[in-house]
């Protein structure tokens, strides 16, 4: 036991992996306490001024005081981060700034109240998902926590206390915690704390005095506040244990382990090892180990086996099914690796001869165990439990064992074979080397059959070489009577050989149904972490599981009312029970003390915010799903559909999410373009209206109105015209093709965008080839306008803007270029885009619609779009339009 053993090379560098991503991130420690009132908040703030002694810098996340002075006190001389208020139900209500704090990165930030919901709105919908983004960045964290906020305790808690508690923390968050302070007070302390008005204020106090602070539940929080934080120490170290490879027993909490047999007094020894546990307040395991000498039980071994594990389950054990050819170095190996303190086993019931050869495993473990106590109950064994090869075990699905009888008959038949081979091999080789042959025999016979076959191949053996090669052959009589010896020598190197071939064969059964079990969930996680959807998820599923477990599969998921709906036949499955397992939250149906007489077994899909479903599954042996192993890999499978489940959630969330975001910045757009791109132009028609309507102006200042009035509502017009071709083009572009010139296009263009075009130089440059194209008229004139349109608005007065075309075999090119201030950086792409303008907050007129219209006109008509910068000054945009094959004119006769 004092030998030194070599360090896990893989474990070591699992370690050296798990240090250096817990170097990168920030240090969480939770202020731990049984209800509110203990005095977290007020210890986390002392702490943290501590902290500011050391030089560290400290900044105050959120921080709840719920009116208490001293707390209130405690803040004074720290650094409190600004709220962020966000607009809930028609208020501003302040919420945690994980932006601000994220720029801020401070040392050290505290963050009160872990379970907290954030308000709608908020990045995350938990506090504790913030607390995850800070530590990811580096920031050490200070936050409290009460026992009820654990989401394993929530429904203990609710039972004792009648009062449900939604806001909650995923377990695996308060043990990623490291390091956990519990902040402890008496109940009576804690009753005084109320009826003094430090713990609520006002009527909330009495209400909480009459409800949640009564003694009994004080007292019950007490104990789970104080277990849950022992089982953490407890966890970290058994951690630090198998970090170390420290292989000594630490007996610094009670510990048990019970081996359970296929005997009928194991259920004694369950009990007795339950009651143990309770008289030491201990945790305690139970256990069946595989060995080879049980690799075969009967049917009533099997289920009593089974039946005791579930006992155990019932009595609060872990349970669990190991493989092993050693059985005392099978169960120390694992409780030193559980750090159990003691083993509970069974008194032998053999007599004296038996021990005489077999020691009794009691007094293995009593000699191996030297720092673990080893308990006796009454009984052991049984003789009338003696195993029979009959049927598989429990680690191993009936597919993979033969019919039991039929190695016997091989083992027969190889030995015949064996005989005749070594008649036609004495021809060759002296007698002593034939021998050989039957040993190989013996080795292939057990590696592939057992035990049992093996056995009976090297009695076969011996009397096939004394029946038909040892004088006088024919005869078991033996001539010669050190053949005796050579007979006793061959037999026990058979039986040897059989042995080891047959631990050999357990073992590899062993590593390949592990291996199976490896790849299943290797599989299973690998093709869920592709789907995509939910249907997806299902599909995917159904389709593994059902062959995993050799099981008809139906997965149900529920609706926005929480009613489940099938995802598949119904035909053999309970709707009503599997709603019920929804409900509850815990399994039913068959194997299950809820409805065991189902057909089907029903768990409910557990994902870390809330359940996701209920998978249902018909197996076609109650032992593929009755054993511990296969149990535990069956809850294993359905924890990773819940959380695909729950991913391809959130995802369709966030998508829901960017499209409402999406929806709320085109609706702004659209309502800041009714609102000031419209209004400007219908202030200046209503002003220039009433002037013209008071008679007052001169004949020369009423042309200048009318031409104001003209412009005004040309601009309006413009606009107009702009959203309901936007409007028009979202459901589909029409064109009207005709085959004409493209100077006419242009020329009506020019004429019309004039007014705007007043302070500009305009000069068309066109080939004087330019060939007939089909395109739509009344569209390519509005994608010239807009064009014109934005050179005149973003270039200064005296600018140059020219229209000019290029020609190729394949298209036509058209561009408007000008010797303005250009685009700006990094806009030429997105220019293009809906509600989006080159100068954003400009005061120039516009919404950003024309160069979207422009790309969906040219699009349409099979062509492209872009716009570029020209050097060292200006803007240019082009188009093109194919050319295609104009039709023959025929030309006029006179």
């Amino acid at each position: 036991m004092n030998e030194t053993l070599r360090p896990d090379p893989d474990a070591l560098i699992a370690q050296l992996q798990r240090e250096e991503e817990k170097s990168q991130r920030g240090r969480l420690k939770v202020f731990f306490g049984a209800c509110a009132g203990v005095g977290k908040t007020y210890a986390m703030l002392a702490a943290a001024h501590a902290r500011i002694r050391e030089g560290v810098e400290v900044v105050v996340g959120v921080v709840e005081t719920h009116g208490r002075s001293e707390t209130q006190a405690q803040l004074n001389g720290l650094e409190i981060l600004p709220a962020k208020q966000i607009e809930y139900r028609g208020r501003h209500l302040g919420e945690f700034d994980l932006d601000q704090a994220l720029l801020r990165k401070p040392a050290l930030i505290l963050i009160d109240e872990f379970a907290h919901s954030n308000v709608a709105g908020s990045r995350h919908t938990k506090r504790w998902q913030d607390v995850e983004e800070l530590l990811a960045a580096g920031i050490d964290v200070y936050t409290t926590l009460n026992v009820q906020h654990l989401e394993s305790l929530n429904d203990i808690v609710s039972q004792i206390t009648g009062i449900i508690v939604r806001e909650t923390v995923p377990d695996h968050m308060f043990d990623l915690a490291d390091e956990v302070t519990l902040v402890d007070l008496p109940p009576e302390e804690l009753l005084s704390r109320l009826a003094a008005g430090k713990v609520y204020l006002g009527e909330q106090a009495n209400r909480a005095a009459q409800h949640f602070f009564r003694k009994g539940n004080l007292l019950a929080l007490r104990e789970l506040a104080l277990r849950r934080t022992a089982d953490r120490v407890d966890a970290q170290m058994r951690e630090y244990r198998a970090d170390q490879s420290i292989q000594p027993v630490w007996q610094a909490r009670e510990r048990l382990l019970v081996c359970v047999g296929p005997g009928s007094d194991s259920e004694k020894l369950i009990r007795s090892a339950s009651r143990l546990a309770v008289n030491l307040h201990a945790d305690w395991l139970a256990i069946y180990v595989e060995t080879p000498a049980l690799q075969r039980q009967s049917k009533l071994q099997r289920e009593r086996i089974l039946a005791n594990l579930r006992l155990a389950q019932e009595l609060g054990a872990e349970t669990s099914v190991l493989a092993g050819a050693d059985l005392p170095q099978t169960l120390l190996a694992y409780a030193r690796s559980r750090n159990v303190s003691k083993l509970v086993v069974g008194k032998s019931q053999r007599g004296r001869v038996s021990r005489l050869w077999r020691i009794p495993l009691s007094e293995q473990l009593a000699q191996r165990a030297q720092d673990v106590d080893v308990y006796v109950v009454a009984h052991e064994f049984s003789q009338e439990d003696t195993p029979k090869p009959k049927v598989p075990h429990l680690l191993f699905n009936a597919a993979d064992q033969g019919t039991p009888w039929r190695g016997y008959g091989i083992a027969m038949a190889a030995c015949t074979l064996t005989t005749l081979l070594a008649a036609a091999l004495l021809n060759v080789f002296d007698l002593a080397n034939v021998v050989i042959v039957f040993l190989l025999t013996v080795v292939l016979v057990a590696m592939r059959y057992g035990r049992g076959p093996g056995v009976l191949a090297s009695f076969l053996s011996v009397l096939s070489f004394d029946f038909f090669f040892v004088h006088p052959k024919l005869s078991l009589t033996v001539a010669d009577t050190q053949y005796l010896f050579t007979f006793l020598l061959m037999l026990s190197v058979a039986l040897i050989i059989s042995q080891l071939a047959s631990s050999l064969r357990f073992e590899a059964q062993v590593a390949t149904y592990r291996e199976r079990r490896t790849r299943a969930l290797y599989e299973l996680g690998r093709e869920l972490a592709g789907a995509l959807t939910a249907a997806s998820v299902v599909e995917m599923s159904v389709l593994r599981l059902a062959e995993l477990f050799d099981a008809q599969l139906l997965i149900l998921l529920p609706d926005a009312h929480d009613q489940l709906q099938p995802a598949g036949e119904m035909a053999e499955f309970d709707i009503g029970l599997a709603q019920w397992v929804f409900d509850k939250n815990e399994m039913a149906g068959r194997g299950t003390h809820t409805l065991p007489a189902s057909k089907a077994l029903y768990l409910p899909l557990k994902a870390p915010m809330r359940l996701r479903g209920v998978m249902a599954l018909i197996p076609a042996d109650d032992a593929l799903i009755a054993s511990p192993e296969q149990q535990r890999l069956l809850e294993t499978c359905a924890s990773q559909i819940a959380l695909s489940l729950e991913r391809v959630h959130y995802v369709e969330v966030a998508q829901d999410a960017i499209v409402a975001m999406e929806s709320e910045r085109l609706r702004n757009s659209v309502l800041s373009t009714v609102s000031h791109d419209l209004r400007t132009p219908l202030t200046s028609l209503i002003g220039m209206i009433s002037l013209l309507r008071s008679g007052k102006l001169i004949e020369a200042d009423q042309q200048s109105a009318l031409q104001t009035l003209n412009h005004e509502a040309q601009r309006m017009h413009r606009l107009v015209i702009n959203l309901l071709d936007m409007a028009k083009l979202q459901s589909g572009v029409t064109l009207h093709r005709e085959w004409q010139v493209l100077e006419e296009v242009i020329g009506s263009t020019v004429r019309e965008c004039a007014p705007d075009l007043l302070a500009h130089h305009v000069r068309v440059d066109l080939p004087s080839n330019l060939p007939l194209l089909e395109y739509d008229a009344v569209l390519i004139e509005r994608v010239l306008v807009n064009l014109l349109g934005n050179a005149a608005k973003y270039t200064p007065a005296g600018s140059e803007i020219i229209i000019s075309a290029q020609i190729d075999d394949q298209q036509v090119t058209v561009l408007v270029s000008d010797n303005g201030p250009g685009l700006p950086a990094g806009a030429a792409a997105r220019l293009f885009e809906k509600f989006t303008r080159g100068v954003n907050e400009s005061a120039t007129p516009g919404v950003g619609l024309g160069l979207a219209i422009c790309r969906s006109i040219i699009t349409a008509h099979g062509g492209q779009i872009q716009a570029r910068n020209l050097s060292p000054n200006g803007a240019e945009f082009s188009f093109t339009l194919p050319r295609g094959t104009p039709p023959i004119l025929q030309q006029e006769t006179e």
